[in-house]
């Protein structure tokens, strides 16, 4: 079987690279070079994005914004399935739905950086079939957690675990002064350590991010509720913190 890897980024290369086992991997990519690239690493072969051959499959690796727009450019491409390793889940699935009713269908989110890989991977078996069988199968044998969820459960945990979490370790180093090392706590050690992972990166994909989940604002209201207590409402959302971080209700 032959996959089209749409996208030579560094998620791209992950899906390549991961299912190369099992498949054979064409890469396609607006710039011709990374394409090239991709391909060389895994021993496949490159074609233009307006190919007119067909693939057992097709897998989307491109920006969350352009996701939805690409399933409609390449279902034609795809004889049996189709892939999206976007991060965005609601969007493409119904995307799939509409411009692929009759075939396969997968949307998967690896929940790391692909240098960090094996990890957890989500994932929305919205058609199941032999061709993305195989493909959770080689996702699985390399190691990687493959858990499913649903399109808005998927979103809905972004907006913490992505835009929120992001917001909260930029702000962090935006409002941090330089102080000597001497000074670390454990706390600011770990800080500064997500500072430097989230940071050694580029910009886009967290923009797109930041662009497409909410939560950065519910990071901010929090944080005057916080510069704003003092006595005893400090020590209420202290508890609260507390609270919602062992999973027990909370008043708000």
């Amino acid at each position: 079987m032959e996959v089209l890897v749409v996208g030579a980024g560094a998620m791209g290369r992950w899906a390549g690279e991961t299912l190369t086992t099992e498949f054979e991997i064409a890469f396609a990519d607006r710039d011709a070079t990374a394409a090239a690239s991709a391909a060389d690493d895994v021993g496949g072969r490159t074609v233009a994005l307006d190919t007119d051959e067909t693939f057992d499959a097709v897998c989307l690796a491109v920006p969350i914004t352009a996701a939805e727009a690409a399933i409609e450019a390449h279902a034609n491409r795809a004889d049996r399935a189709m892939i999206d390793v976007t991060g965005v889940m609601e969007g493409p699935v119904a995307a799939m739905r509409a411009y692929l009713p009759d075939r396969e269908r997968v949307s998967l989110h690896p929940l790391f950086a692909p240098e960090n890989a094996p990890g957890n991977v989500a994932a929305v078996v919205d058609a199941t079939g032999p061709v993305t069988d195989a493909v959770l199968d080689e996702i699985g044998d390399a190691g990687n957690h493959v858990f499913e969820t649903d399109p808005d459960e998927h979103d809905s945990a972004m907006e913490t675990v992505q835009a929120g979490a992001h917001t909260a370790v930029l702000a962090y180093a935006l409002a941090a002064e330089d102080v000597r090392e001497e000074f670390a706590t454990p706390v600011s050690e770990v800080l500064a350590d997500l500072v430097g992972t989230v940071t050694d990166g580029t910009p886009r994909v967290y923009r797109e991010i930041q662009e497409s989940f909410e939560g950065a604002d519910d990071v901010a209201d929090a944080a005057r509720r916080i510069a704003d207590a003092d006595g005893d409402a400090f020590e209420e959302l202290y508890d609260e913190a507390g609270r919602r971080h062992r999973g027990e209700e909370t008043d708000s």
